[in-house]
């Protein structure tokens, strides 16, 4: 498993720092997860991006040299127009979608299926490898729907990849994780371990912010923020979306600042 943890001072000044872009497709969603930073479920506004600002967002991201984009939400695949963010965005840039796969089924399936490419990653949020784990924030029944979610999408030739979040329910059982996805045939490479984050739903966890964060540029309708973790008024970067190269050298601004003083100046907008 890769832990994806916390940057250090040194991660902060990297010169050679992969630029992201996350994209927030919409904030609806089939869960109603108790530690989602987003605040999405069933209930929430579906405040949806649009494909024709994700085709914007994609072109001047491949423009400005990002090397990913990742879909996030809410449920990325309650769209009917995720398939063709999909499509445009992997012909252009390495895309990785994020989804807990319980609605991968049918009709939904065979679209993403159409659309595959090698560019194009499928990462599951898999809590556990047991369902007490994995259900105890995420609802009574999920772990099952999710695991037959990932193995329909491997019968479809999708290699899977796994995010685990890491909470005092499955902290002990980390290792029945790792057994597991490993007897679904995903290697240690394709398993990725975060920390619990004291934002949105959740109560408890670590306090992450921009000061102990690698920026990875996150839009959503309300425009740019520092990480997918938050889009939260202290991790807010612009107000606007466009042009996305603004957001990207006051971010670069902001990490010089940072590498001078050691702390995090305050930002403002025009």
């Amino acid at each position: 498993m890769t832990h994806a943890l916390p940057m250090t001072e040194s991660s902060v000044t990297a010169p050679t720092l992969d630029w992201k872009l996350w994209i927030y497709t919409n904030y609806d969603c089939n869960l109603r997860c108790s530690y989602c930073v987003a605040k999405s479920s069933p209930n929430a506004p579906r405040r949806a991006i649009g494909l024709a600002n994700v085709q914007r967002l994609v072109d001047e991201a491949v423009e400005l040299g990002f090397t990913d984009v990742f879909f996030t939400g809410g449920e990325p695949f309650i769209l009917n127009d995720i398939y063709e963010m999909l499509a445009y965005a992997s012909a252009r840039v390495r895309t990785t979608v994020l989804t807990n796969a319980m609605l991968l089924r049918g009709s939904r399936l065979d679209k993403l299926a159409a659309v595959a490419n090698d560019n194009l990653h499928v990462q599951v949020s898999l809590d556990g490898g047991r369902a007490e784990d994995h259900d105890a924030y995420r609802g009574a029944g999920a772990w099952a729907k999710t695991v037959e979610g990932i193995k329909l999408l491997q019968e479809r030739g999708f290699r899977v990849r796994l995010s685990t979040t890491e909470t005092p329910a499955n902290a002990q059982h980390l290792d029945k994780v790792c057994a597991f996805h490993r007897s679904l045939g995903i290697s240690d490479e394709d398993h990725f371990v975060r920390p619990l984050a004291k934002r949105g739903y959740s109560k408890e966890g670590l306090e992450l912010g921009m000061d102990n964060l690698v920026p990875e540029l996150t839009v959503n309708l309300d425009g740019i923020f520092w990480h997918p973790l938050s889009t939260d008024s202290d991790m807010q970067v612009s107000k606007k979306i466009f042009p996305l190269a603004a957001a990207y050298e006051r971010v670069r601004e902001q990490l010089a600042v940072m590498a001078e003083t050691g702390g995090v100046p305050l930002m403002t907008f025009t």
